[in-house]
């Protein structure tokens, strides 16, 4: 009496057979493990330290262990494991602005440590040369870095129209001030290269 009453077209679909079948035919693609791997899963991955001495271990381990990756990474050009500071195609793009061109800041290290044994000398002209040489590096320095963040800010804008652009520059300077060998990322062109 308050039955629905099925209408000879459905009443001859299976209705049971099509889930059945659509159950069987889609998978998570992988065997389901035994209960016993199952737990024994569940309980490394949510095993609590046993003090704060152990919670530190665990942590220094873990940090370490990303510290190791991310340097390979960074050896090696694997874009996905870099920093945060470092990722991105603005910051290849300025990354390899700065490693095809020579600076006077990339020389800046070695000539202030010849200027400083220099200045150690006793004879006074040396100390005096020293000095002066010293000052026209500081110049030269702070001209060619004004330079390449001008160079930079403006390339950033003219190929990335829609980035913030902030932080590039400073990004360039530190990376222009470190010698080559010593640069990482590491450096993907050669000098002289155009980009």
């Amino acid at each position: 009496m308050f039955r629905r009453r099925t209408s000879p077209e459905t009443a001859d679909v299976p209705v049971e057979a099509d889930a059945d079948d659509a159950a069987r035919t889609s998978g998570k693609g992988r065997p389901t493990p035994k209960r016993s791997e199952a737990e024994k899963a569940r309980k490394q991955r949510v095993r609590p330290a046993l003090n704060r001495r152990e919670a530190m271990r665990r942590d220094r381990e873990r940090m370490r262990a990303d510290r190791a990756k991310t340097r390979q990474a960074m050896n090696t050009g694997d874009e996905k494991h870099y920093l945060a500071r470092d990722q991105g195609e603005v910051r290849r793009f300025v990354r390899n602005y700065v490693d095809s061109r020579r600076t006077v800041a990339e020389f800046f290290l070695p000539l202030i440590l010849v200027i400083l044994l220099t200045s150690l000398i006793g004879i006074p002209v040396v100390q005096f040369a020293s000095t002066i040489i010293w000052l026209g590096v500081m110049v030269l320095l702070i001209v060619d870095l004004t330079i390449l963040g001008m160079r930079v800010k403006r390339e950033v804008r003219k190929r990335f129209p829609d980035d913030p652009g902030k932080g590039h520059v400073l990004y360039a300077v530190t990376r222009a001030t470190q010698l080559r060998r010593l640069r990482l990322p590491k450096p993907q062109v050669k000098p002289g290269t155009l980009v």
